[in-house]
């Protein structure tokens, strides 16, 4: 007779071999060759499904950040883009390109043919061929599939430890945990994916005419700029797309390559063209989409307004405003909703915040509609300290719904409650045209009179001094660099 346990052991070594049936059969059946390197590679997600998930992260994004309107920039990509996507390695895509109307300094691809580019980053490029680099890196990502090569790789990991947790009790309970780590792991391009993607970059650049050694500079400009890895909570540059090492001398190396290969006496750069079409794009963070002044929160494209409590901070994401008190231990959370209904839209985003409701009333803020909740996050969302609470306010402002969430720690409710309260009753519409007509800063075209250096040549432009080094910033330029008469420049101005 065979005892429990050795029949919970034998058990469990049939569902270890199904497992590793399951992994050999998606090994022979999940390839397919890469289409930039010809090389056989582990692929679980068709051509097919990956366009569908390109359309649907492309809706995520928009809804997130926003298109920037730019028909000049817009026509100029669609046409660059369809022209680079015809010599690529997978010419059947639609490429799509859009503009992100955020500051953050960054660029994206998403499986199925969409790239992205941030204001941000086209604020700091100064040349056509710079422009085409990029766009050339990021195409790359997506005909060669790294993004999806990553997913699959997850997908095959989360598979190999559900065999291990299945095999034994003991590698069940760390399951979960190591899940996660890989999920990390697999989160930011790898240095040989950027390797690749430059090569490619380089590669796509010149084949459309472009001197690709401009695709360098940018990556000197980054450098020189010491990004933080993160803005507001979305990463930049450098953090998602990691420096392989020499990259400089590699991008100069691989142009002049294919500069002898392709044998033209001439390649384009375009600075002025570039620079030209980018005259008064927005630079910074736009106050038309918020911003405080004197402890009130002013919104003039959503026409509304409210008081902040002395000293708290502001911290805008994308789609979200987040103010937080000196002590870190009380925040307010205000955001956008979206529903058919006031009560739609609450009970909707209640759930996604994983809350449970306390209490509930119908009330109103300065005349409009309102519910007010007070709620605890479900067990499970709740940390190993001490619990939290949640006071959160709908307002139906009548075209659209919005919501105060003000959360902080049981025992500091009752200091909290009238200070959330305080912020929420101020909400009402902003009629005042003077603080509804603050013009953002933007990117200006000016041409240099006489040669000078940098400094000289913003200073006499009108620029402060203490923005000189800003400016010459994203002029790539030290400010000490010499200017020649007849050069175009771009300085910040409003």
């Amino acid at each position: 007779m065979i005892s429990k346990l050795n029949r919970r052991s034998f058990m469990n070594q049939r569902h270890y071999f199904r497992i590793v049936w399951i992994i050999l059969l998606l090994g022979f059946s999940s390839c397919s060759r890469n289409p930039v390197t010809g090389k056989w590679e582990f692929m679980v997600i068709s051509e097919t499904r990956e366009k569908e998930i390109g359309r649907e992260h492309d809706l995520a994004m928009v809804n997130m950040f926003g298109l920037y309107e730019s028909a000049e920039l817009q026509e100029f990509l669609d046409l660059k883009g369809a022209e680079m996507g015809k010599i690529s390695h997978r010419p059947h895509l639609d490429y799509q390109i859009r503009i992100l109307d955020t500051p953050i300094i960054n660029a994206f691809a998403v499986p199925g043919g969409y790239i992205y580019f941030t204001r941000g980053l086209l604020a700091h490029l100064n040349s056509e061929a710079e422009l085409i680099g990029v766009l050339g890196h990021e195409m790359g990502h997506i005909t060669a599939r790294h993004a999806l090569a990553r997913q699959s790789k997850s997908q095959l990991a989360r598979l190999l430890l559900l065999g291990g947790s299945i095999v034994s009790d003991e590698f069940a309970q760390f399951a979960n945990l190591a899940s996660v780590g890989l999920e990390l792991v697999f989160l930011q391009y790898s240095r040989s994916d950027e390797r690749e993607a430059d090569r490619l970059g380089v590669e796509y650049s010149a084949r459309i005419g472009y001197d690709a050694s401009k695709f360098a500079d940018f990556f000197l400009l980054l450098v020189q700029m010491q990004l933080e890895s993160q803005t507001a909570g979305i990463p930049t540059f450098l953090s998602t797309h990691p420096d392989p090492g020499n990259r400089y001398e590699s991008v100069n190396e691989q142009a002049a390559e294919w500069k002898q290969t392709l044998g033209s006496d001439t390649w384009k750069i375009n600075r002025n063209n570039y620079l030209r079409m980018i005259d008064g794009l927005v630079f910074g963070d736009n106050p038309q989409q918020g911003y405080v002044a004197n402890q009130v929160f002013y919104h003039p494209a959503g026409r509304f307004s409210f008081a902040l409590p002395r000293d708290w901070q502001m911290e805008q994401t994308p789609g979200q405003w987040r103010f937080v008190s000196t002590s870190g231990q009380k925040v307010l959370l205000f955001r956008a909703l979206q529903g058919t209904s006031l009560q739609i839209a609450a009970e909707s985003d209640l759930y996604l915040m994983g809350l449970n409701v306390i209490e509930m009333e119908s009330t109103t803020v300065n005349g409009m509609p309102a519910f007010r909740y007070l709620s605890e996050p479900a067990q499970g969302e709740q940390g190993a300290g001490e619990p939290l609470v949640v006071q959160s306010v709908f307002i139906d402002f009548g075209d659209n719904f919005y919501v105060f969430h003000g959360i902080t720690l049981q025992s500091l409710f009752k200091e909290a409650e009238p200070i959330f309260e305080y912020t929420v009753n101020s909400f009402d519409h902003l009629t005042d045209m003077a603080k509804i007509n603050v013009r953002p800063q933007r990117i200006r075209i000016r041409r240099v009179l006489q040669t000078a250096t940098m400094q000289q040549a913003l200073r006499r432009l009108g620029v402060a001094e203490d923005q000189v080094t800003q400016n010459a910033l994203i002029n790539n330029v030290l400010p000490e660099e010499r200017i020649e008469s007849g050069s175009l420049i771009k300085i910040i101005s409003r």
